[in-house]
Formats: C-alpha cells, structure tokens, sequence
C-alpha cells in the first residue's frame, strides 16, 4: 500500500485548515465592526468546513489504519501519521509525511492562536458592554441600613447608614 493517499488527504486538510484560518481572520473584522448578519453567515461557513474537516480526518484515520495493518502492525486506537513514519519503507516516504504533518500543526496551531485572539476580543466586547450596562443604570438614592427602616417603623430618628445596635 502507498502513503501517496496518506498524503493526499493531508494536504486537502491543510487547504481546509488554511480555508477555515481565513474565515477567522474574516471574523475578527466582523467582530471589531460589529457586523453581526456578516458574523452568522460567516459562522455557518465555518460549521460546513468544519463538517468538512471531520470526514477527511476520519478518511486519514481509516488510510493510516489500513497502512499499518497492510505493514502487519497491529490496529491501533487511533491511528497516527507519526506510526505510519516509523513503518515508511524508504526515506523520501519518511520525508514526505514528515512534511506533509509540519505544515498540519502549522495550520492548525496558526489556527488556534487566530481563534484565542477572537475570544478574547468578544471577551473585551462583553466587558465593555457590561460597564455600559451599569453605568446607564439608575443606582439607588440611599442606601440605608439603619433598623428603624428594616422594622419598618416611622419614628424620626435620625437616619444613619449604620445601626450600632445590630
């Protein structure tokens, strides 16, 4: 069995990954202009490429399994392109699923960082709408803590925020 399908369906992940980092990209513009109808169309994108990238990786799980197990090793859990390099019949097959993983994580962990700084904006967004909120507010004329309110009594003692008595 050949690894060039191997190798096939991790450079259709790559360009799904690199599809999916653009759209993030997209998204930070559209949080930091607030376009909200441009954000769910682009969050529905997201839901097909990530639908998308789920498949293909369940397709590179069953090709690393059938390699190994055409190789004689026995089925693994979860599959790993790192076990099918250690079986590669020859070094340019070595070379080139060692390539093929580098610019994945590459992708993926642009990806992450792209997505953390996207949370973190929303996250800024909400706090600034929260100190908004409560500064339009109306606060309370008085507080008071003093035990002739608390008893609901109508004597006029003097109104203090305090009641030493308590």
């Amino acid at each position: 069995m050949s690894i060039e399908i191997i190798l096939s369906i991790m450079d259709r992940l790559e360009k799904m990954h690199k599809s999916l980092l653009k759209l993030a990209y997209n998204k930070t513009e559209f949080i930091k202009t607030g376009d909200m109808d441009g954000l769910n169309q682009l969050l529905k994108d997201e839901q097909s490429h990530v639908a998308a990238i789920t498949q293909l990786e369940l397709q590179r799980q069953q090709k690393v399994t059938d390699y190994l197990e055409a190789k004689g090793i026995a089925h693994a859990e979860h599959a790993t392109v790192a076990q099918v390099m250690e079986v590669a019949n020859n070094p340019e097959e070595h070379f080139k699923l060692d390539e093929a993983r580098k610019k994945l994580l590459l992708a993926i962990e642009t990806l992450k960082h792209q997505n953390e700084l996207n949370q973190k904006i929303i996250f800024q967004s909400l706090q600034f709408v929260n100190l908004t909120l409560d500064m339009l507010r109306p606060r309370p004329d008085q507080i008071n803590y003093s035990s002739n309110n608390a008893r609901g009594s109508n004597n006029s003692k003097e109104n203090t925020y305090f009641d030493s008595q308590a």
